[in-house]
């Protein structure tokens, strides 16, 4: 008997042998049941999760010997024949290799015709969004209303590329990526089978490989069987298939907390001769650090870890903090992302491997800031030193150049109670140069300024609205500040001042010449400049 791949051989032949699709064999089978049978079908999903297998059991439940049933007996004619792919009644069309709009009409002309021994045709067209425009254009007015006998299924990886039209004219199945623990559970069925011992380390890591496709494990299963003597070990995977394992990964990250960019280096070097690609170990050391974020987490479950929780090095994820372990995540995913547009991918991953050495000296934005609260404290808890609040802002320079803070910057101020108030807001427009460009600017506008009793007055002109309502804006700032200035308490407020109208003499003739002739007036040359 000829050798068959354990994806073809493990392929379902039933509802109820799907692996993770529960939602979807329990509508289908609902729907058999009742008789409840659409004209179309999609089915959308990553690859290698049950399209196609889906796609052949309804066939073989709507064309089964023994009657219209959710459970077809697989032994008849008619469901040995689809099992095989020889069925007439059923039509498998890869859509990527017949995306023509003439391959669409060799299609509608077919489904005039009966089906030869079954109830119904079956058209199955895999890859479906890889059809064009055209091809799709033609298939719309079959699919809406097809004759009773035709069933259409349409599978795909990539349901956006669908156009709406179509999807609306289908019943729309959505598969999922099958989990981590039942792919491993079927991989430990299958070796079984194939009278193999699986290592539990190695087939976790097998459904990791995987990534959600069941099609996928299976393939790679038959791969790492070949060269494994009867016997799966992760440690057979790792020296095979150049895979760093997770004592090689332990050891490597320990050298990197040492801080000795050299040995870390050379170790690089030593792990890329053994034929590990670059590419390979980037993904391992990120993944490395992903979990041991995930343990400082508090999480420990071993098919999202792909290890157990104590085959990593308790040392090295005591001396890491989340906010490290997240920069160097960081770091190893920008570098999987550049790597294939450098100058040289080994130069890039030295650069990495010297930064992610010295990550104890890489400083997050959360530390800085929990930094510069712990100094203000202190300064604060010093004897006889306050700040000003925040709606005050700075207080000035004074003559000798020491910051008015306090009752003892209000005392070195008393003098200046008797200050010009045009030198005050020259010297809060100095003052705000630097810290408020914008209301430095505002200032240099005002026309005059006057002190009465409380009140500091800033007269602005009427052209000038806009900067003297900036500075009415920032009214409580500034006053604060003259308060410094002047010794006491002082309130800045804003004054506009009105432009004057000016008398305009209108000859009465002038104005009835403009209405009549809808003109203008404009000054006349040789008239002495006087309005014509």
């Amino acid at each position: 008997m000829p050798y068959e791949v354990t994806a073809t051989r493990k392929r379902p032949q039933t509802f109820s042998a799907l692996v993770g699709q529960e939602f979807v064999a329990a509508t289908l089978t609902s729907s058999i049941a009742q008789g409840r049978i659409a004209h179309a079908y999609l089915f959308a999903g990553p690859r290698g999760v049950g399209k196609t297998s889906v796609a052949r059991i309804l066939a073989k439940a709507l064309n089964c010997e023994k009657g219209l049933t959710a459970t077809p007996c697989g032994t008849c004619a008619s469901c040995a024949e689809i099992s095989r792919g020889g069925s007439l009644d059923v039509i498998e069309i890869d859509g990527a290799s017949n995306t023509s709009v003439n391959d669409v009409r060799e299609i509608r002309d077919e489904v005039l015709f009966a089906p030869n021994a079954g109830r119904y045709k079956v058209y199955i067209i895999d890859e479906v969004h890889m059809l064009s425009n055209s091809a799709f254009n033609a298939l719309l007015k079959t699919i809406e209303e097809p004759p009773p006998y035709i069933v259409f299924i349409f599978a795909t990886t990539e349901v956006h590329k669908v156009p709406a039209t179509i999807r609306s004219r289908c019943q729309q199945y959505n598969f999922r990526l099958i989990s981590t623990s039942e792919i491993k559970e079927k991989l430990r069925e299958a070796s079984g089978e194939l009278g193999v011992e699986a290592e539990e380390r190695a087939l976790i890591w097998i459904a990791k490989e995987a990534t959600g496709s069941l099609r996928d494990a299976y393939t790679l299963l038959d791969q790492i069987v070949s060269f494994s003597a009867g016997a799966i070990t992760l440690e057979k995977i790792r020296e095979t298939l150049g895979v760093l394992g997770i004592d090689e990964l332990n050891d490597f990250v320990r050298l990197l907390r040492s801080g000795e960019t050299g040995k870390v280096l050379e170790r690089m070097d030593a792990v890329l001769a053994t034929g590990v690609s670059i590419e390979q170990f980037v993904a391992d050391l990120a993944e490395y650090f992903r979990n041991l974020l995930f343990l400082k987490s508090g999480i420990a479950k071993d098919t999202l870890l792909g290890y157990a929780p104590e085959d990593f090095d308790s040392g090295v994820r005591d001396s890491l903090t989340a906010a490290q372990m997240e920069k160097a995540i960081e770091l190893l995913l920008a570098l999987y992302r550049n790597i294939r547009f450098s100058l040289n991918q080994r130069f890039e991953l030295e650069l990495v491997l010297a930064r992610l050495a010295e990550l104890d000296s890489m400083i997050s934005p959360a530390e800085i800031r929990d930094a510069l609260r712990e100094i203000r404290g202190g300064i604060l808890a010093a004897p006889g030193v306050s700040l000003a609040s925040p709606s005050a802002g700075f207080a000035p320079a004074s003559a000798g150049g020491a910051a008015a803070a306090g009752p003892a910057g209000a005392a070195a101020s008393s003098p200046a109670a008797s200050m010009d108030p045009g030198l005050a807001v020259k010297r809060l427009i100095e003052t705000l140069r630097r810290e408020k460009p914008s209301i430095s600017s505002a200032l240099e506008k005002c026309l005059s300024a006057r002190l009465d009793d409380q009140d500091l007055l800033l007269t602005f002109g009427a052209k000038d609205r806009f900067a003297g309502e900036l500075a009415l804006k920032e009214k409580d700032s500034l006053s604060a500040r003259a308060s410094v200035m002047f010794g006491r308490s002082v309130r800045v407020k804003v004054a506009f001042q009105e432009a004057r109208a000016e008398s305009v003499k209108v000859d009465q003739r002038v104005e009835l010449l403009r209405k009549v002739f809808r003109g203008e007036v404009v000054k006349g040359e040789g008239h002495g400049g006087e309005p014509v």
